[in-house]
């Protein structure tokens, strides 16, 4: 379209200065400019008219970016529809109206995809608050106590800044949401009243310990406090644990009460362990002596009496250094295992009962011999060849047997 044929070309000007423009219904004015020229009047009409058809040209362009929701859209266009229809303003008003009009479907389009995006949206939303539903109810179940508190606070503002679904379907998942964490909340309350009761109560017994404790913690009665003390010991496990600050308090001045009594044990077994010192060193040369006396042994009788008058000896050098008890035990119940496992060996070796045993045992298998001599005798006799033979086999069992049974009764007459 020309410049002859632009929007001016839809008006006219009177010779009294009324404008006038040209539509499809036929001329109607549109007002008058005092003061000025026709040309002037003219332009003031078209730039009304430029400024709609900028207004459309907007919204046309809003429409199809999807800048502006289907609602907007349709109250725009309801608004300046209204502003072209009748509008004092010269140009080509029906092809702003076409324009308008030709909208219509592209608003069509952008609802019904505005309700396709709204209801996919609506579905992420409703599976995700479905998903926080059934965390909340899985922890609502559960013991972390500590854990649960903070994920049930980021599960609400995560809720929070969620959409709302339709509101029956929201109302409900929020119902399960929200019954979910106050059952969770009782129980925390319940379990940690509880757990409160029990902190009291291992703390009253923490402080009857302690307070048995301050009264052994000076005694110079090292095993039977020793003693007292682990009993004390077992007692404070078995009372659980107080509140943490609570409890650290008190462990920390039950252990002192501990230090101080097996620090000052320490400090006196140090003492007496110089003191003890000649007596490990006198017991030391003493085993040394008598190991080389009766080991290995050789007369049982000669060495469970000499061994009698050694611990006699031994135990009257009196108490050794701690450190030196466990050695020196261990050499001496060697040295008395080696005279016992003699003595056991010489009884066994000259039990009466046992010797005549051996005795029975070695006249049974000759006599089994000589019944089977005579057998073969007489199966070579009749030439019999197969009893000769399973006989034979049975003599060389019985010879084997009877060989035992001499060495063993060997035994008792050495």
């Amino acid at each position: 379209m020309t410049d002859a044929q632009g929007p001016a070309s839809f008006g006219r000007v009177d010779s009294d200065g009324t404008v006038h423009v040209t539509t499809a219904d036929g001329e109607r004015a549109v007002g008058q400019v005092p003061g000025v020229s026709p040309e002037e009047a003219l332009a003031f009409f078209v730039r009304r008219y430029e400024a709609l058809e900028l207004e459309v040209t907007l919204l046309e362009q809003r429409l199809n970016s999807g800048l502006v929701s289907p609602d907007d859209a349709r109250k725009a266009i309801t608004s300046v529809t209204k502003s072209v229809t009748g509008a004092n303003a010269v140009g080509d008003l029906a092809s702003l109206t076409a324009r308008l009009d030709a909208l219509a479907p592209k608003l069509t389009e952008a609802t019904e995809a505005r309700k396709a995006e709204r209801a996919k949206q609506n579905e992420a939303t409703r599976a995700a608050k479905e998903g926080m539903v059934a965390e909340a109810e899985k922890i609502a179940q559960g013991n972390d106590w500590r854990g649960g508190v903070n994920r049930f606070r980021a599960l609400l503002d995560e809720w929070k800044a969620l959409p709302r679904i339709d509101r029956a379907t929201d109302d409900a998942l929020w119902h399960r949401f929200s019954s979910a964490r106050t059952t969770y909340t009782r129980r925390r309350k319940a379990q940690f009243a509880e757990q409160s009761v029990k902190w009291d109560a291992a703390k009253a017994t923490k402080q009857e310990i302690i307070a048995e404790a301050r009264e052994l913690a000076d005694s110079t009665d090292w095993g039977p406090t020793a003693g007292a003390f682990r009993e004390l010991m077992n007692r404070w496990r078995a009372a659980g644990s107080a509140q943490r600050d609570a409890d650290e308090k008190l462990w920390a001045e039950f252990r002192g009460l501990q230090d101080q009594f097996f620090n000052a044990r320490t400090s006196a077994q140090s003492v007496q362990d110089e003191e003890f010192a000649g007596n490990q060193t006198a017991k030391e040369e003493l085993l040394t002596k008598a190991e080389a006396d009766l080991l290995p042994v050789t007369d049982p009788v000669a060495a469970r009496t000499a061994y009698r008058a050694f611990l006699e000896e031994y135990n009257a050098l009196g108490k050794v250094p701690r450190d030196a008890i466990r050695p020196l035990d261990q050499r001496l119940r060697k040295l008395e295992s080696a005279v016992k496992e003699a003595e056991d060996a010489e009884w066994k070796r000259t039990d009466p009962e046992a010797r005549q045993r051996a005795e029975e045992t070695v006249n049974m298998l000759s006599a089994e011999i000589e019944k089977l001599q005579e057998r073969i005798a007489k199966a070579e006799a009749r030439g019999d060849a197969s009893a000769v033979k399973k006989a034979q086999d049975s003599v060389a069992a019985y010879t084997t047997w009877l060989d035992q049974a001499k060495a063993t009764l060997a035994d008792f007459t050495r």
